[in-house]
């Protein structure tokens, strides 16, 4: 064999070999991006209501979620981290027992809760959950729950604020698809009550 054939054949595998590395290399990379957390950023957004001589604004920006999936491999579970801050600013005569600020997240499993936007109250009130308390939410497919991350209550005329960082949503037996979105109310008793809801946009859990 002439010294140029096999000067041709040493350089052709090492060819070979960069690009089965390389195949290799990708592949991990693709194995990797397939398992990474997902950073989703969210739009702000605020709603005025004026009614009975009282102004309530609520208003939410710096919202964000992280998606991870589950650490058990099954597909009925996943994490989302999610991070905001929210404000309530109340003018007007508002009434000796103070107003109420509350916020949280909607979970639904496989069903759309884009327009989800009834209802609100009364699952407040009966059910939910506090995240404060419990980070788990178990769900089935076709539930919608409430995530209660915080509330203040007997806020006066000013503006009042609950910030919150990487409150994690645990969502357990879920089989298909979940999706989340944030809620805040600003609820204001007495004769003229008043209470204002500013959704926010969902998203994907996984």
């Amino acid at each position: 064999m002439s010294e140029n054939r096999k000067t041709g054949l040493r350089r052709g595998a090492r060819i070979a070999g960069l690009g089965a590395a390389a195949a290799v290399a990708l592949g991990l990379m693709s194995t990797g991006a397939a398992n990474a957390d997902t950073f989703v950023p969210l739009p702000g957004g605020e709603k005025v209501v004026n009614a009975g001589g009282v102004t309530a604004k609520v208003a939410r920006n710096a919202e964000s979620a992280l998606v991870s999936p589950s650490l058990a491999a099954n597909g009925a579970g996943r994490t989302a981290w999610v991070s905001g801050d929210v404000f309530g600013e109340l003018g007007g005569e508002i009434p000796e027992e103070g107003a109420t600020l509350t916020t949280g997240y909607i979970v639904g499993c496989q069903i759309d809760i884009t327009g989800l936007e009834g209802g609100l109250g009364g699952s407040l009130s009966s059910g939910g959950f506090d995240l404060s308390g419990s980070l788990s939410v178990p769900i089935a497919p076709g539930e919608v729950k409430f995530a209660k991350i915080k509330s203040k209550t007997d806020l006066k005329p000013g503006v009042s604020a609950i910030q919150y960082r990487d409150q994690q949503i645990e969502v357990q037996g879920c089989g298909g698809y979940a999706q989340a979105r944030a809620y805040t109310v600003l609820e204001i008793p007495g004769n003229h009550y008043v209470k204002s809801t500013l959704y926010g946009q969902p998203f994907s859990i996984g």
